[in-house]
């Protein structure tokens, strides 16, 4: 079971190859990316709108239909992890780094550079810039995954098929799937998941570099951002060694204690009031809008156009090119739950905190905006959590515990991810051997290098669309496989299980 397969063999050419195209030639590798990206935003922006909104209908058909009561996994099988270590898990894997890096950039942004419709700076723009932030992170991006997770879920502890992408697929090919067509398929998962995971450990130590250019004045510098990433890949192999019980249990609970302590901390020195009632007014703006908002394409403006391609487009190919590692993982750490309890966890409680986040460090950037008291949305990307920190009673505190949610959350990624890519490429093994291990998690870290060495963020957003476009295909075809397989089933299910 441990032993390597094709899929390992291939996907580490075509890395390798990656690697040595950007450390080659950067410039090349950059040009030839963006093109692609360009291209597929614009041509398949609509295509992304609709599938992405569809696998949200998928997840909630499931939630309310009779099948929500089925088990992943035998009726005798009780959950690995209770409630608070399985939402710590979830959330860390899911979307870590993110959080922290777009916390407060991104609201910011959004009200005073450049909002979706509105004019920047006013009240109209807080409102909307909000109500898209959630957009971005909330039921859609956790609908993405709960579909991976889902489908390898029933097809692993339901059907005893292997934990591989290619097994899910079997109820609609057959046994094609055993061979060159499921190793294909599998490939083009591991590759999603390497530039998925690579990109965002990029965000990571861009920001941890833009960090310590805000506190120290140090110049902000490849050579930085190298240092942090091969600082971290020595951290995550450790943590990989230890095995995911320990390594990944712990370090997902130090995650959640450091962001709880940051959420906290902000919340009661930040303007609280306003927090809690852009929280509580822009939900309502989201749900109220969320039809609209997951179909618009501004057809006739080209400004709104590209606006939708640059955020919208790049979120739903981010957390497509992340769902295989993190559906793999949820389903990993999943079994024994129902599909409803699986899917209402999954979707609404990440979704929830992370509204509460984005409105706890949003509210806190945009007031300072708004009072002229430092120009927030004028700051890097990177910079702009620390420079709004900076106002605050704590600040350093408060950065130094960014920093090191930053860290914990990107050894967290990386670790969860080596795991998933050793499982993947050893025919499923829930046991992948270390040095399998090691291999892809050198392979995520010099991805990185590489992105952030030939063109910064935006060479970490062109690789991510391209990556993301092939599996989006393989994703609807596990959602009719999954269905296929469920109505397959359901003559042979016991009637307590419907």
């Amino acid at each position: 079971m441990n032993k390597l397969t094709s899929v390992f063999w291939v996907t580490f050419i075509i890395a390798l190859f990656s690697v040595l195209w950007g450390a080659v030639a950067p410039a090349n590798l950059e040009n030839i990316t963006g093109t692609i990206q360009q291209y597929i935003s614009v041509h398949f922006g609509w295509y992304y709108l609709l599938i992405v909104t569809g696998f949200v209908f998928f997840c909630l058909y499931m939630i309310v239909s009779p099948y929500g009561k089925i088990k992943l996994g035998k009726e005798t099988d009780k959950p690995d992890y209770n409630y608070p270590t399985w939402f710590a898990m979830l959330f860390s894997a899911g979307m870590g780094i993110g959080l922290v890096f777009w916390g407060a950039a991104e609201p910011i942004y959004f009200f005073g550079t450049d909002p979706p419709t509105e004019e920047a700076g006013t009240s109209a723009a807080m409102e909307e810039a909000m109500q898209f932030v959630y957009f971005h992170w909330g039921v859609h991006a956790w609908g993405i995954y709960a579909v991976v997770a889902l489908v390898l879920a029933y097809f692993k502890f339901r059907r005893g098929a292997p934990a591989l992408i290619s097994a899910t697929l079997e109820p609609l090919f057959g046994a094609k799937m055993k061979g060159p067509l499921g190793k294909a398929v599998d490939v083009v998962a591991v590759f999603a998941t390497i530039v998925g995971v690579a990109t965002t450990l990029g965000f990571g130590a861009a920001q941890i570099n833009g960090g310590l250019t805000y506190l120290t004045g140090m110049e902000e510098s490849f050579t930085l951002q190298l240092i942090v990433i091969l600082i971290v890949t020595v951290l995550f192999m450790i943590s990989a060694y230890t095995g995911l019980s320990k390594g990944i249990k712990y370090l997902s609970n130090t995650n959640m204690v450091l962001a709880l302590a940051l959420l906290v901390i902000m919340l009661i020195i930040g303007p609280t009031l306003m927090i809690m009632n852009v929280f509580t007014d822009t939900i309502g703006s989201y749900l109220r809008n969320i039809p609209q908002m997951s179909f618009r394409l501004a057809p006739e403006s080209a400004e709104e156009r590209t606006w939708i391609n640059d955020w919208t487009v790049f979120y739903w190919a981010w957390w497509i090119a992340w769902s295989p590692f993190v559906g793999i993982f949820i389903a990993r750490v999943s079994k024994g739950r129902t599909i409803r309890e699986f899917l209402s966890g999954v979707l609404l409680v990440p979704s929830i905190v992370g509204f509460l986040w984005f409105s706890t460090f949003g509210s806190s950037a945009i007031k300072l905006q708004q009072e002229n008291t430092a120009d927030i949305a004028g700051m890097a990307t990177e910079q702009a959590l620390f420079g709004m920190f900076d106002q605050y009673p704590l600040g350093l505190l408060m950065s130094i515990i960014a920093m090191t949610l930053i860290g914990t959350f990107f050894i967290t990624s990386a670790d969860s991810a080596t795991f998933v890519l050793g499982m993947q490429t050893t025919n499923g093994s829930l046991t992948p051997p270390t040095m399998v291990k090691f291999v892809w998690g050198l392979a995520q870290s010099s991805m990185a290098a590489v992105l952030l060495y030939t063109g910064g963020l935006q060479a970490l957003q062109n690789a991510l669309i391209s990556a993301a476009f092939p599996f989006s295909f393989i994703m609807i075809l596990m959602v009719i496989s999954m269905y296929k397989a469920l109505r397959a089933d359901r003559a042979n299910l016991d009637k307590s299980d419907i």
